[in-house]
């Protein structure tokens, strides 16, 4: 079994090598090189030798499907997903329902059942992720706008999937849609994704920062590799993909500043069972079935692409996108994959799937697989061909209609914006958060404590502990999801704008009644639940609501502070320590203008009004460099300014930029104070004098003086008991106390 494993995968990667590198000698996309190496190493093309086992590359595709969803996750984080969420529902949605249709249609023209037609609709309405995301990758066009609403159309239409699963069995075993069914599988969807989501988001960049220092990219691999596998493996004890469960932890790493780095050390794993992956795929072509078949093949290839285009810049330039975006988009989605085998997996397992629909749609995936490529490099030019032969009228309505989508609104519907967005966050986190701990209550804290202390004693204490772990959140949701000075916008704007927000605030608490009630409710009955569950609610609200509220805040606060990491390491607006002074890294990009010059030729600091903290090469940290120092592509550094002047110089530095962000070693560099003591050897020395930059690699900031910042000069003394704001490792800080 271990040989022919190896003999297997040692055969395809020889031939995939052969065959990859004769495309890129004539300018071919590598994913249709993997491809034919597939076919050539199958038993369906007989002049070369086929495996000894077909199902150890089921085997690999599957984990290489697993690992590319996953840095798909690096690439498109949660909060990216929700700046382009409504254009990619909405688009999403067009392009599925769209796709049943014509599917249903084409279907019965075809001959087929009406249960077959239904599964041919739903096969062919599924874009293959996979291999859009390896076609943008080879193409080098990841970055582009359009690919993210793209990657966006294609997460929802993966999420989707799930529920479309759902619908198709329950019409081939009962012959018609359980509403139920369908609903509970929604809300169990939705309610997996936010706890993984809060849960992630809370605990994994707080742990990976803690454990910086001991993250080599051996460590960081297989530290990655760990969660990735294990969320995959829970993902399906929950009843979904393992494709998602990859995702979802890959999403949840993307808001780490360390998404980069794991993306480059999995970098050679990603590419070898990726290969493998569309390997897999070559494999299943059998020229004896496309030449059986091959009037619907081609019927249906050419609706996968009509369909793909037509659908999808049609929801594009639905929901405001630009022509060109829409354009480029709906060429991306002409293609059909991984999920359209496992609905055809699903057909046939069920019993009520034609034996000859699992070919035809193999070879379409096929087909439209090798012609995805193409499709995406013709985007452009149909654009340019477009753009010039589109009346001026329609190009009028489409440029006022995008542009009308994306323009400011006025002040007072921007703050409803925000608050009903809030509002809507906050019930949605904190109330799948309750369900969670009625959930575990229910299953784990109840039957433990009630084993442990028999009768009502049991009950009482199994209650009380499940109220104290779900106070904080209920007392959560009580809270304005409007800040005061919104508030006083609001009012000051309209008279009556108080009466919404009575309405929320009415909602909420209702909200929050209801899970006390339900609660005491299940254990002592419908009616001490609703007498003690009110009183409580209340007492709670009078006496405990000011320490819950700050002990929230805090909460509320890490979990945002985690959401926005990169984002605030590269800003530094949370390392604002004194006198509007931020500290925020940034990596060297390849095309910044001072690539490889000394500090005291670019002058950078003066240039740019920052100063130079730290420089991170490679695992060494250069703390404070001096003048001769350079920077070089790749470089980490660690910048002290204004948030304006470090946005400025972030803008410059970071230009073409591909390395990682994060920053390792044996000693951070960190923005602190000190209090200069009788022992310190500072006193009675001049800042020229001390000479910190050049001798221990020590910048100072500022020093305060009775509550007063000085103004720092060469011939400025240090003093007992000064407060000295520097920018040192730590064990040097500590010396100069």
């Amino acid at each position: 079994m271990i040989e022919s494993l190896i003999s297997d995968l040692a055969y395809i990667m020889l031939l995939a090598a052969v065959v990859t590198l004769l495309f890129k000698w004539i300018k071919q996309p590598i994913v249709l090189g993997y491809i034919v190496a597939g076919f050539l190493a199958s038993p369906n093309f007989e002049p070369l030798p086929s495996l000894t086992t077909a199902e150890n590359i089921d085997f690999w595709a599957e984990l290489g499907i697993v690992i590319l969803l996953f840095t798909l996750g690096l690439e498109f984080s949660f909060k990216k997903l929700m700046s382009c969420g409504g254009s990619a529902i909405i688009t999403a949605m067009v392009v599925i329902f769209g796709m049943l249709c014509t599917g249903f249609c084409v279907g019965h023209l075809l001959g087929f059942s009406h249960i077959n037609s239904m599964f041919l609709g739903g096969m062919i309405s599924m874009q293959s992720t996979t291999i859009i995301i390896k076609a943008l990758g080879d193409l080098g066009l990841r970055h582009k706008k359009f690919a993210s609403q793209v990657l966006g159309v294609l997460i929802v239409e993966d999420l989707f999937a799930v529920l479309l699963m759902v619908v198709l069995s329950s019409i081939a075993v009962n012959k018609t849609v359980e509403g139920g069914e369908l609903l509970l599988s929604m809300a169990k969807l939705v309610f997996f994704l936010v706890i993984w989501f809060l849960v992630g988001t809370y605990v994994l960049p707080t742990f990976l920062n803690k454990v910086r220092r001991m993250l080599t990219d051996e460590t960081l691999l297989v530290l990655s590799m760990g969660l990735c596998l294990g969320m995959a493996v829970f993902s399906v004890s929950c009843g979904f993909s393992l494709a998602l469960g990859a995702f979802v932890m890959g999403s949840i790493l993307a808001g780490t500043s360390y998404a980069e780095r794991i993306e480059h050390v999995l970098g050679p794993v990603k590419n070898l069972f990726g290969a493998v992956f569309f390997i897999s795929v070559g494999m299943m072509v059998n020229p004896a079935v496309i030449a059986e078949y091959w009037r619907p093949i081609l019927m249906l290839s050419a609706i996968v692409i009509c369909g793909g285009l037509l659908f999808g810049t049609g929801g594009m330039l639905l929901t405001g996108q630009t022509l060109k975006v829409a354009i480029q988009s709906g060429f991306t989605l002409t293609q059909i994959g991984e999920f359209s085998f496992i609905i055809a997996t699903l057909g046939t397992s069920l019993g009520v799937l034609d034996s000859s629909m699992y070919p035809i749609i193999v070879a379409v995936s096929v087909i439209t697989t090798f012609t995805t490529p193409y499709f995406i490099r013709m985007a452009d030019p149909v654009y340019g061909f477009v753009a010039r032969h589109l009346p001026e009228r329609w190009q009028f309505l489409i440029d006022r209609y995008s542009t009308s989508n994306t323009e400011s609104a006025s002040e007072t519907r921007r703050i409803w914006q925000a608050i009903i967005k809030r509002y809507a966050w906050r019930m949605l986190l904190y109330g799948i958060t309750l369900i969670a701990i009625v959930m575990i209550s229910d299953l784990y804290i109840r039957p433990l404590v009630c084993n442990l202390i028999p009768g009502f004693w049991g009950r009482l204490a199994s209650c009380a502990l499940t109220i104290v772990l779900m106070s904080p959140f209920i007392l959560g949701l009580t809270y304005h999801s409007s800040r005061r000075s919104e508030r006083r916008v609001l009012m000051a704007n309209n008279a009556r704008a108080h009466a919404p927000l009575v309405a929320m605030t009415l909602v909420r608490l209702l909200i929050c009644t209801s899970f006390v009630v339900y609660v005491i409710g299940s254990y002592f009955g419908v009616s001490a639940g609703i007498i003690f569950g009110v009183s409580l609610f209340v007492l709670a609200l009078i006496f405990v609501s000011r320490k819950v509220r700050h002990r929230l805040a805090r909460i509320e606060s890490r979990f945002l502070d985690n959401l926005n990491e990169r984002e605030l390491r590269r800003t530094g607006e949370k390392n604002n320590l004194v006198c509007n002074m931020h500290m925020a890294y940034g990596t060297v990009g390849y095309d910044f203008p001072y690539v490889g010059d000394r500090l005291c030729i670019s002058n950078v600091g003066r240039k740019f009004k920052i100063n130079i903290a730290s420089i991170q090469r490679g695992g060494e940290i250069i703390p404070v460099p001096g003048a001769d120092e350079r920077l070089f592509p790749g470089d980490v550094v660690g910048v002290i300014g204004t948030e304006e002047n470090i946005s400025a110089f972030m803008n410059q530095l970071e230009q073409g930029s591909e390395a990682s962000e994060t920053r390792t070693g044996k000693e951070d560099v960190e923005f602190t104070s000190i209090t200069l003591s009788a022992q310190s050897p500072l006193p009675g020395k001049t800042l020229e004098e001390a000479n910190l930059r050049n001798q221990l690699h020590t910048l100072v900031v500022a020093i305060e003086r009775a509550g007063e910042f000085l103004t720092l000069r060469p011939n400025e003394a240090f003093r007992e008991g000064d407060t000295v704001w520097l920018v040192a490792q730590p064990s040097v800080a500590k010396k100069l106390v």
